[in-house]
């Protein structure tokens, strides 16, 4: 019996700003603003497409976690 393997499985997903803009319950502008400024996630440049490796996501949403209830994670 020959077992098949997706050769894609190991990648990273990634999401579209529009998927992005969905997750997070926030406009495709506000994900255009948030990057302009720094704030946002770091996306991938494919051509004229912008994608979000879903790890990447993971991990400014982490960085925005609160410290405690009511405390930003900015100042702790």
């Amino acid at each position: 019996m020959k077992v098949h393997t997706n050769p894609l499985s190991g990648l990273d997903p990634l999401l579209s700003i529009d998927e992005l803009a969905e997750y997070l319950g926030v406009s495709i502008k506000t994900i255009y603003e948030w990057r302009q400024t720094g704030r946002g996630p770091v996306g991938i440049r494919m051509g004229r497409h912008l994608k979000f490796a879903v790890s990447d996501v993971c991990t400014w949403l982490d960085e925005k976690r609160e410290s405690q209830p009511g405390r930003s994670a900015e100042t702790g």
